[in-house]
């Protein structure tokens, strides 16, 4: 299914207009000469595959604090253990431009507030996420985060973000774009206000999903839902969307998704006719055993359920939560 017609259908099963998802970006991922060295580091699956998606806000956050391109490279140091992470020149340390970065971060919050994901570069000490390097008595320690990244990331601790690197992994690329849809509807959905029973509808649409990467979880957000009558509906949706944002976390793995594909097949049980049964079992088992890519089981039960029609399957996510060309189910 092409590009137009299943962002159509994003937008029709979320009840609003379709239209692309914005992401920001470190400017140096999409080819732009903004690094120390006058170079970049084009990411070809950002520009030739999301970039058919999602619309980038590129921003490099050391350009805009006013360092040069050509420029000394900065790094995270930390003058003594457990003490103060600053951002300072490699070869002149007296160049102090933490404050300068964290200031910036903050003029930037306006639109990163409209964003529905982030993607930074790695090992950056103004845009990395995690494990950049932290030099204590020039000994270095990955531990740390960007300066910037931090500010964005304290500001908007739901905002999906990843590193490009990461990107190259499945799992994580599958769940960063499981994410960054999800949190798309989320935010339409608090944008229009919801009722309790929308509220309700939302997470009974995305119950498969949460299933699919922790069941203890799942079981505790169903709490939580479940006393949604008990409490200020804007207390709700704090508590809610921060325990969604721990939940998906993790990526799914295959234990936990075969179990879905098993609760999923228990819709069709008084449908399918024990051959069919059977090679469904059989399926969803090679699958979890890892002969098999998630796709396939998903691609059975989409034909048994386009025979079968389920209304509650129908409504689900699990089985696209997001446009086709953007599902890595093939590689997991």
């Amino acid at each position: 299914m092409g590009d137009n017609s299943e962002l159509q259908q994003l937008g029709g099963r979320s009840g609003v207009a379709a239209e692309r998802l914005s992401i920001g970006i470190s400017s140096c991922l999409l080819g732009e000469r903004v690094r120390f060295d006058s170079g970049h580091k084009n990411h070809s699956y950002i520009t030739q595959t999301l970039a058919d998606y999602f619309d980038f806000r590129p921003f490099c956050p050391e350009v805009a604090i006013g360092l040069g391109i050509p420029r000394e490279p900065i790094r995270l140091v930390m003058s003594e253990p457990g003490g103060e992470v600053r951002c300072v020149g490699t070869k002149n340390p007296d160049k102090d431009v933490t404050e300068p970065l964290k200031a910036m971060a903050r003029e930037q919050f306006e639109w990163v507030s409209k964003l529905d994901g982030y993607i930074v570069k790695k090992d950056s000490p103004s845009c990395g996420m995690e494990r950049v390097k932290v030099y204590t008595r020039d000994m270095p320690k990955r531990d740390g985060t960007g300066i910037y990244a931090a500010e964005i990331l304290g500001a908007f601790p739901h905002l999906p973000v990843e590193e490009e690197g990461r990107l190259g992994d499945a799992g994580l690329r599958e769940n960063f774009i499981k994410r960054v849809f999800l949190y798309r509807r989320w935010r339409q959905l608090i944008d229009g206000n919801p009722t309790r029973n929308d509220l309700v509808s939302f997470h009974a649409r995305h119950k498969l999903i949460y299933m699919s990467h922790n069941q203890n979880k799942m079981r505790e957000l169903g709490r939580l839902v479940a006393a949604i009558g008990e409490m200020p509906i804007d207390n709700f949706c704090a508590d809610y969307i921060d325990a969604v944002t721990e939940l998906l976390r993790r990526p799914a793995d295959r234990k936990n998704h075969a179990n879905v594909l098993k609760h999923i097949q228990g819709y069709l049980k008084r449908d399918l006719e024990s051959d069919d049964r059977q090679e469904l079992e059989e399926t969803i088992e090679q699958y979890r055993q890892g002969y098999l890519p998630l796709i396939v089981p998903i691609t059975l039960l989409r034909h048994y359920f386009r025979k079968h029609p389920d209304p509650y399957i129908d409504q689900s996510w699990y089985m696209q939560p997001h446009p086709q060309e953007l599902m890595l189910h093939n590689l997991l």
